[in-house]
């Protein structure tokens, strides 16, 4: 479904609501994903899921054109998660390093959760990396979305995001290497 026909719909009183519909349809599972990624868990991902496409509802006014709708949404959703996990670590009072380990029980006894044990492995490499971090990467090596692109959703420029990047896959390497 192309960008421009949705908002064409959604830009319309009088076909509002489908051209919302449909941005939901298009859009659902790869922000589900998205999220996902970040907060792991699927009830949590779930919730957040909603809260972001309230959010997009909400602001359909606000959306211009000065930005792809794809990366609209991203940027959204990507605050919901970092805003997430930030309540979320003063609510508990969770010091930053026993939240990867929070998460990472969670890919262990996850019902949700499949994969072989390398890509279990690979999950809670990702999970050590900070919240910021663990976003670039996730966004490039995961949703393949190009730099470019991450700058627009994030607002950080290319260079310190693909300098993030390096890192993140630096510490994975070495995470993986020793364990």
């Amino acid at each position: 479904m192309e960008d421009s026909f949705i908002i064409s719909k959604i830009q319309d009183p009088e076909t509002i609501n489908y051209g919302f519909n449909l941005l939901v349809k298009t859009y659902q599972e790869r922000v589900y994903w998205h999220v996902r990624k970040m907060v792991i868990d699927h009830d949590d991902a779930d919730d957040l899921t909603q809260n972001v496409f309230i959010k997009i509802w909400k602001s359909l006014g606000n959306f211009r054109e000065e930005a792809r709708l794809y990366t609209w949404i991203y940027r959204i959703a990507t605050n919901e998660c970092l805003n997430f996990l930030k309540k979320k670590r003063r609510k508990f009072m969770i010091p930053i390093h026993d939240v990867a380990g929070e998460l990472s029980n969670k890919i262990d006894q996850g019902t949700y959760i499949s994969g072989d044990e390398i890509q279990l492995k690979l999950q809670k490499a990702i999970l050590t990396l900070p919240d910021k971090q663990r976003l670039v990467f996730n966004m490039r090596y995961f949703d393949e979305l190009k730099f470019d692109d991450i700058a627009e959703i994030t607002g950080t420029s290319v260079g310190a995001l693909k300098a993030s990047y390096h890192l993140a896959a630096k510490k994975i390497e070495i995470f993986l290497t020793e364990h």
